[in-house]
Formats: C-alpha cells, sequence, structure tokens
C-alpha cells in the first residue's frame, strides 16, 4: 500500500451501545436482526450496567469506543499522519458511515484491518462484506489475520510479565496462566470452505476447516514463546475460549469455568489469566473475566489475576504499523469492488 492523499487504513472493531436503552436495538444488530427474549437483553443491560454504562450518555464514550478510537489515533501518528479511520460493525460509528466519509474525503483505497487478531471466516467475515457492500469502486485490501504478528505477541507479553511476577511472588510459588480467546458458536468453524477460488459447480475441491481456533491457540503459544527469557514454559499455561453465548446453541470450548476447575483440582491455588483475542477493555473483559470469573475462582479458591489489557499498548500500535506497511506479512485479500456491487 503506497500512502497518498487517495489511500487510507480502515480499523474495524465490534461496536458498543453507548447508553443501556440501545442495548435491544445493537443485539439486533449483533444478531442479523434475529430478537432475543427479553431475559437476554436485560442480562446483558446487567453486566454492561457494572462496567459503567448508564441510561444517558457518560463524560467519555464505553471503553471499547474509547480506546479504539485512540488507537486509530495512536497508528495515524505512527503512521507518519497517514489518514486512520474507525469503523464499527454494529454500532456508531458504522462501516458504511465511515467508509462514506473515507469517500467524501477523497480515499479511493482502503486497507481494512480488523482489530480482531484471528481469522474466523464468520466473524471477521462480516467485517469483509460490510466493508465491500459500503465501498463499490474503491480498492480494498482487506487483512484478515494477523495472529501470528512478533510485535502482537510482544505486546501481550509485555503485559503479562508484570502480573506473573507479581502473582508468583504473592504466592511464593509458579502460578500458571490462563490464555483465552472469545468462543464461537461451533457450527461456524464446522463448515468448510473451498479451496479453489472460481471452482465451478461440482468440481471436487479441497475443504478446509476454519482457522479461528487454530489461530487463537497460535497466539498465545507465541506469547508464551516470548516468556521464555524469564523462565517461562510450557508447563505454566493453559488455554481455554470465554464468553460463550446466552442465546442457545453449542459454543467451541473449552471454557474457562472447566478450565479453572482443573487447574484448581491439579492443586494450585492461583491463576493469572490474559485474553489474547482482545486488544483493549470491554464487556467480556471488564465483566467476564474482573466480576465472573474472579467469582468463580473464589468458590473455587483460586486468586485471581488479570494482565492489564493493550488498550493504548506502544508495541500494539507499532504492531499494527507493521501489518499496515507490510513489514509483517499478513493474511492479505486484495480487490477492487466494482461500482454498483
Amino acid at each position: 500500500m503506497s500512502f497518498d492523499g487517495t489511500s487510507a487504513v480502515l480499523l474495524l472493531a465490534h461496536g458498543t451501545p453507548d447508553v443501556l436503552g440501545e442495548m435491544a436495538e445493537y443485539l439486533s444488530k449483533v444478531t442479523g436482526g434475529r430478537a432475543l427474549p427479553d431475559e437476554v437483553v436485560k442480562e446483558l443491560q446487567h453486566r454492561y450496567a457494572e462496567i459503567g454504562l448508564r441510561e444517558t450518555p457518560g463524560l467519555e464514550p464505553p471503553p471499547l469506543t474509547k480506546w479504539t478510537i485512540l488507537q486509530g489515533r495512536l497508528l495515524e501518528t505512527a503512521l507518519d499522519g497517514q489518514r486512520v479511520y474507525v469503523g464499527m460493525r454494529n454500532w456508531h460509528p458504522y462501516i458504511a458511515d465511515v467508509v462514506t466519509q473515507m469517500r467524501l474525503d477523497g480515499v479511493t483505497h482502503i486497507k481494512a484491518v480488523c482489530l480482531a487478531p484471528q481469522n474466523s471466516r464468520t466473524s471477521v467475515g462480516l467485517y469483509r462484506s460490510a466493508v465491500l457492500a459500503a465501498a463499490a469502486g474503491m480498492e480494498v485490501e482487506f487483512v484478515a489475520g494477523w495472529a501470528e504478528s512478533p510485535a502482537l505477541a510482544l505486546a501481550f507479553a509485555e503485559r503479562l510479565w508484570p502480573v506473573w511476577a507479581q502473582a508468583c511472588a504473592e504466592s511464593g510459588r509458579r502460578v500458571p496462566v490462563l490464555f483465552t480467546a472469545h468462543s464461537v458458536p461451533c457450527r461456524t468453524i464446522m463448515t468448510g470452505e473451498a479451496s479453489v477460488a472460481g471452482a465451478r459447480p461440482g468440481t471436487p475441491v479441497q475443504m478446509t476447516p476454519d482457522p479461528y481456533p487454530v489461530e487463537a491457540k497460535r497466539t498465545a503459544q507465541m506469547v508464551a514463546e516470548r516468556m521464555a527469557g524469564v523462565g517461562f514454559g510450557d508447563r505454566d499455561w493453559y488455554f481455554a475460549f470465554q464468553s460463550q453465548g446466552i442465546s442457545g446453541g453449542p459454543w467451541i470450548g473449552p471454557t474457562v469455568e472447566d478450565t479453572l476447575k482443573a487447574i484448581r483440582a491439579e492443586g494450585h491455588a492461583g491463576v493469572v489469566m490474559q485474553p489474547v483475542g482482545f486488544l483493549c477493555d470491554h464487556v467480556e473483559i471488564l465483566y467476564d473475566i474482573d466480576i465472573a470469573f474472579r467469582k468463580s475462582a473464589d468458590e473455587l479458591g483460586l486468586k485471581l489475576w488479570r494482565a492489564e489489557s493493550l488498550n493504548d499498548s506502544d508495541v500494539l500500535v507499532r504492531a499494527l504499523a507493521e501489518v499496515v506497511t507490510g513489514g509483517y506479512r499478513a493474511t492479505v485479500d486484495e480487490m477492487t469492488v466494482p461500482a454498483g456491487v
């Protein structure tokens, strides 16, 4: 990607409601228009209220919005002023609205980067579809995954090391680390995808599994490898998928709850958690880990520490800059979206 007046970066994130009263509308965006039972809406309103969301707007936006916008500004600075925009899939600022603004600003070439490093054909695929639907006539480079970015692993390791050292010192023994990534419905990874683009109907093609579970665990492994210099080894960490949906259907595991039980059964009295699928604070960290999993750990007799989220990490910004400039070779689709598509 050459940087000039017609090129810009588009960071893509999930989005989050600004006030509690927007929850039902927000969830309808997440589910593609499928209404959820009132008890699900109320439960999620409760969770968001626990992390500070109110009925009226606060002095600053919710954590996900705040940190994502800041990450965009920091990346713009790191790229020497190259324009960086931020678009959300499920809430304001919507991807379609941001792409419209980019067009008005004279942008004809977009490099779109998901702030979800591990590629899931379903979730990341929805971001891709949203960008392409809005970018008719524009050239798009879409980064589908950057799970193996060395700088990303370093950013997580920098956040993990101090809390792991603290946990071990306070416990007087080695404390295991539980890496996590967001779970996805089983059906989203069970459907294969043709590996031959443009194959004719009826042509035998190899079907490949969704890469998401493998990429999530690979990121965790790379973080562990970066910690090797301080004595961290393969026996010091576990991996689980967190935040399984509450609206029914099977989701991939193992779950955090089951893994905490296994860690306790092995005789440990504490655990450090680090989500490696999330780049900033939001409800799946501030509620699911800091409140729900901490309670589960307490009930098991485990003390739980959590590594600080990446948020405004300089190394995260460096990782994003490398993805954008090609310093790290990510998985990129290049295409020009025909006008009228």
